[in-house]
């Protein structure tokens, strides 16, 4: 695990009089910790986060749910974009479980991603409406086997702390050095544009890169590794999913329901479906070759892998490495 945001001392408000956030919360003051997460956010003052994030862990569900309510006045609600050491709708998902998130009256999206956080915590979806098998975009609330096996259901979504910050395992592809053998790569050929799957992988993370080839697996990984001869093998596509999810969700403002989503609108854009689909998404699963390999330069964070659709004859490659921590 890596601590994105430790609790640190309590941060000073930047504006009245009265006691911290944080001592707030620990007398249950809620109300008056909301009114003061409006007040910031509505200035524009960052402090919002922080506050926002003892509110939607600490406080009953009903209340939390209000930090989302545009009924606070003009600026003062929470959106999909409000964080801390994480977003506020997912801290506030991570507390509740999800017949407690379904009846609270949160927006509808992000009714959406409490409900996909739940089901990377392992939990089923219930009965009715609410309960329904996937969401208006086509993803099921319940997750795949192949999305289910790779990763302990702790390591899924960020740990949040009481205080502020959070703490997050760290998956990377490939997952081990165990196992792997030198590579004879091909000679890089030349790359395909205007594949949307491409932009779509892309899109994941803004320190990785994304290419695709008509080809093999291998093919993709020449386009991109340090050098003809490297390290690498074959892995199951069940056992890459969680390093995928965790580049898609790495920024603090983006929480592990939103990689998940990112991920299945991968799957679809590889097998040319309009949106994504169970179904669909199984199959094509089922017949991706994965190939990952390491690279000298492989720091705190790396990922390289390639996909490979034998029923298209394309392969993708995705490779990046940073120091920073997510």
């Amino acid at each position: 695990m890596i601590v994105e945001n430790g609790p640190g001392p309590a941060r000073p408000l930047r504006y009245g009089w009265g006691p911290s956030g944080r001592r707030l919360a620990e007398q249950g003051r809620w109300e008056e910790l909301l009114q003061r997460f409006r007040l910031a956010r509505a200035l524009g003052d960052p402090l919002s986060g922080p506050l926002g994030h003892l509110v939607a862990y600490g406080a009953p569900a009903p209340l939390a749910a209000r930090l989302f309510d545009p009924g606070g006045g003009p600026g003062a609600p929470a959106t999909t974009a409000d964080h801390d050491a994480g977003p506020l709708w997912e801290v506030l998902a991570t507390r509740h479980p999800r017949p407690v998130l379904d009846a609270l009256p949160l927006p509808p999206e992000i009714r959406r991603l409490a409900a996909h956080t739940r089901a990377l915590l392992g939990e089923e979806p219930g009965d009715g409406p609410a309960g329904s098998a996937t969401d208006e975009g086509g993803v099921p609330y319940r997750l795949r086997p192949w999305e289910d096996g790779g990763w302990e259901r702790d390591t899924r979504v960020r740990e949040y702390l009481p205080g502020g910050g959070a703490r997050r395992a760290l998956h990377l592809a490939p997952p081990t050095r165990e196992g792997l053998a030198v590579l004879e790569l091909p000679n890089p050929g030349s790359r395909l544009t205007g594949v949307a799957a491409t932009g779509a992988l892309a899109a994941l993370s803004d320190w990785t890169t994304a290419v695709c080839v008509r080809g093999r697996a291998a093919d993709a990984v020449a386009q991109l590794a340090a050098g003809p001869d490297v390290t690498g093998g074959h892995l199951p596509f069940a056992a890459l999913y969680p390093a995928l999810v965790h580049l898609a969700s790495a920024r603090p403002d983006r929480g592990a329901a939103q990689g998940r989503l990112a991920v299945w609108q991968v799957l679809a854009a590889m097998d040319g479906t309009p949106a994504p689909d169970r179904t669909a998404a199984d199959a094509l699963v089922a017949r991706l070759r994965c190939l990952t390999w390491t690279e000298p330069a492989d720091d705190l964070r790396h990922l390289h892998l390639a996909l490979e659709d034998p029923a298209t004859g394309l392969a993708w490659a995705l490779s990046g490495t940073t120091p920073d921590p997510a």
